[in-house]
């Protein structure tokens, strides 16, 4: 969530000529392309069209709602483009009104993979996931080990959603290491596969067989550090760091499940519930 001045939003109006409820030169058809094509998001979704439904209005709920790591991306991709097909006056004097908002947004940003993830979560309405992850990243600096429990669900609410969404009984034992070998064959992520191009293939085995490391560990320090089970008086609080290093190898196995999933069955609808 990025909280701009007032000052800095009129900066930001001015720049991309929204004053109209337009942004720059673009239509319904080529802003939505726009951040589709760039970006894998869908602007004209219900969360951003609380300020209204012009196109202005539409990026300024964006610029509201939005991790500050993807709303500088976009903000940087939306200069490139105005610059791409006209020539400007002023040009020196807005690039350096523009990057020292974004400087200021970028100073607080989320890491990549975890807005990624997020944006993928969000786009395909996988609801728990989205609510695992905040819990965990709200919680990583106060309650680490409530953060670690949080990342490990957010792997298996991943899990538990692609076996659902392609028919798939849940395994009998179902753990974040029980849902990840679970999801692996329709996933087609066995380590044992022999079709790789054989250049890249013992490397693709050793990342494939360190993600199932990856996720025994965060497993693993669920159990042992994380507040699944309890804590007792006077336990010896986890350092932020192991917290912040599960949250992102959490996400970072989350997000390559769901890509993997979405490129194997590109035209799978989602059940409605």
């Amino acid at each position: 969530m990025v909280a701009l001045k007032r000052s800095e939003m009129r900066v930001i109006d001015e720049i991309f000529e929204m004053g109209s409820g337009y942004v720059l030169n673009f239509s319904d058809r080529t802003m939505a392309e726009f951040f589709e094509d760039e970006f894998g998001i869908e602007i004209y979704q219900e969360k951003f069209d609380f300020k209204g439904t012009s196109k202005a209005k539409h990026l300024r709920a964006f610029i509201e709602v939005e991790d500050g790591y993807t709303v500088g991306q976009v903000l940087r991709k939306l200069w490139n483009y105005r610059n791409s097909y006209t020539e400007r006056d002023h040009i020196e004097r807005d690039e350096k009104r523009l990057f020292e908002i974004i400087s200021r947004i970028d100073a607080g940003q989320a890491p990549p993979v975890l807005s990624k993830l997020s944006n993928k979560a969000d786009i395909l309405s996988l609801d728990t996931v989205l609510r695992d992850l905040k819990r965990a990243l709200d919680s990583a600096q106060q309650d680490p080990e409530s953060a670690v429990t949080s990342s490990c669900s957010t792997v298996e609410s991943v899990c538990r959603s692609i076996l659902i969404e392609l028919g798939l009984e849940l395994p009998t034992k179902k753990d974040i290491k029980g849902l990840f070998n679970a999801v692996k064959r329709p996933l087609g992520l066995s380590s044992g596969r022999t079709d790789f191009d054989p250049m890249i293939a013992d490397d693709v085995r050793k990342i494939l067989g360190g993600l199932a490391t990856i996720v025994e560990g965060i497993g693993a320090l669920r159990t042992h550090g994380g507040d699944a089970h309890g804590r007792e008086r006077g336990f010896s609080r986890m350092d932020m760091r192991i917290a912040n290093l599960a949250i992102h190898s959490a996400s970072t196995v989350s997000l390559f499940l769901i890509e993997t999933w979405k490129n194997k069955y590109p035209t799978k609808e989602l059940h409605k519930h």
